[in-house]
């Protein structure tokens, strides 16, 4: 039986997961690899998108407590490993939403004019309003935030991404030209060169996030229930969508003139030019956006109430403790609208959009892969110590199984972690010592910030 105080339904949660993860923005950084790419989707979806989905799925069905990370951290370390977890999780995010935001704005601009989607300026510009206005709409609560997702999923990422793969299909039925070749021997990335895997590290962000709406686990009718089916809903549409919208884009345009952050707009202006409808560029370079809002929006909430719930634990001073009547964090969203108008700041300075995305992505990625490092080792220890929560959803085989997954995850982390502070060989990033200074010293900071704040941690500071 529904209960009406319950938000979300099944069909929410996986609409969540979706926009959360199967963004078009990912297919660009994945066909710089060409027919290679469904090697590196195979491997991201064996070593780290299965991995956690499973331990999320059982994580948040024996702990459905609002919080999802910090919670089930906390239940395993303590609170000083469950705020830097949390503070991780919401940190990459921050360090994230640029990315995602000019990538609205590129796509944006082939309803406006193609050429502003290398514009620096113009960039910034859309990211400070689309952010802000994202920021205030969120305010609004969980109910309105959901009805965004669920409407901005389905138009703006779901029909798009069909709508690429059914003209990429198209094309090849055609026979077209295609930039790519289907053979074994494209299918595997080349072994001799550590440059050439290092947009692995990308990948793996791309599906990240899995565990993400598990701080909505509560927000269903039966958490033990609906999480699980939601997860497995949404995997397997997530998987679906990003291999095959890959390949679409992978045919049409060159690897190495794919830009990262309008890729997929590139690739569909050159079908429907191909095929007739250059007039419907502009109505498509709209929905996509739409589905880049909806994703902004859902990351928007799910981090920042998880890191209310440390910041009510004491963790950060009163200040950041406010709920407005929507029982959203005001304080932590609008201070975090503020950190991202700051970051953002980059794309006026790096000399191309290009190299400013990927930057921002490989920090995010590595911060990611720290906080997923911690989850996995919780959830092992979570085995021994609460033996007796009852998990819903369990991963088969004991506990056995749970350390066959847990280290599978573990270690896809601790490789990826370390290629990340790889050039990528697909980019031109000439200038070796500003990105190694660029990406020691963010990671470090972001890493210890947390050290800092509990040193100045007060007992007055705890509701």
């Amino acid at each position: 039986m529904n209960n009406p105080s319950k938000p979300l339904s099944i069909f929410s949660l996986a609409m969540i997961n979706v926009a959360v993860i199967c963004s078009i923005k990912n297919w660009p950084i994945t066909a710089e690899y060409g027919f290679s790419s469904v090697f590196f989707y195979i491997i991201g979806t064996l070593f780290l998108f299965i991995p956690v989905s499973l331990v999320s799925a059982e994580l948040a069905t024996g702990w459905p407590k609002k919080g999802g990370i910090y919670i089930w951290i906390k239940e395993a370390f303590g609170e000083n490993i469950a705020f830097l977890a949390i503070w991780l999780l919401w940190v990459e995010n921050v360090v994230w939403y640029p990315t995602i935001l000019s990538f609205l704005a590129g796509t944006l601009a082939y309803a406006i004019h193609p050429s502003f989607s290398d514009n620096p300026t113009y960039t910034f510009v859309c990211i400070l309003l689309i952010f802000w206005g994202a920021s205030l709409i969120n305010l609004k609560g969980m109910k309105t935030s959901s009805l965004i997702t669920n409407f901005s999923v389905i138009f703006g990422t779901i029909v798009p991404g069909i709508a690429i793969i059914l003209m990429g299909l198209l094309w090849m039925l055609l026979g077209k030209p295609s930039y790519i070749s289907f053979t074994l021997d494209s299918f595997f990335p080349p072994l001799d060169s550590i440059g050439s895997w290092v947009l692995l590290v990308g990948v793996l962000l791309g599906f990240s996030g899995m565990e993400m709406s598990s701080i909505h686990a509560n927000d269903v009718n039966n958490p033990q229930r609906d999480y699980p089916r939601a997860i497995a809903i949404s995997g397997a549409l997530i998987v679906l969508l990003s291999v095959l919208g890959t390949l679409a884009i992978a045919i049409v345009v060159p690897q190495k003139s794919i830009a990262l952050h309008a890729g997929g707009m590139e690739a569909m202006s050159i079908f429907l030019r191909a095929y007739g409808m250059p007039w419907a560029v502009p109505l498509l370079a709209i929905f996509i956006s739409l589905g880049a809002f909806g994703g902004v929006s859902t990351w928007l909430v799910g981090p920042t109430r998880g890191l209310l719930a440390a910041a009510q634990a004491g963790d950060f001073p009163p200040l950041l403790h406010k709920e407005n009547k929507h029982g959203m964090p005001t304080t932590i969203i609008i201070g975090q609208a503020i950190i991202v108008s700051i970051l953002s700041l980059l794309f006026l300075f790096l000399p191309s959009v290009n190299s400013s995305f990927w930057i921002l992505i490989a920090i995010a990625s590595q911060v990611y892969l720290v906080m997923y490092g911690l989850l996995f080792v919780a959830a092992i220890r979570l085995r021994y110590k609460a033996p007796a929560v009852v998990r819903q959803y369990k991963i088969p085989f004991g506990n056995t199984g749970m350390w066959i997954v847990a280290l599978t995850g573990f270690t896809t982390c601790v490789f990826c972690f370390f290629l990340g502070f790889v050039p990528p060989s697909q980019l031109e990033i000439t200038n070796f010592f500003l990105f190694e200074s660029i990406m020691v010293l963010s990671i470090t900071a972001l890493c210890f910030t947390p050290y800092i704040i509990l040193r100045f941690k007060k007992p007055s500071w705890k509701e």
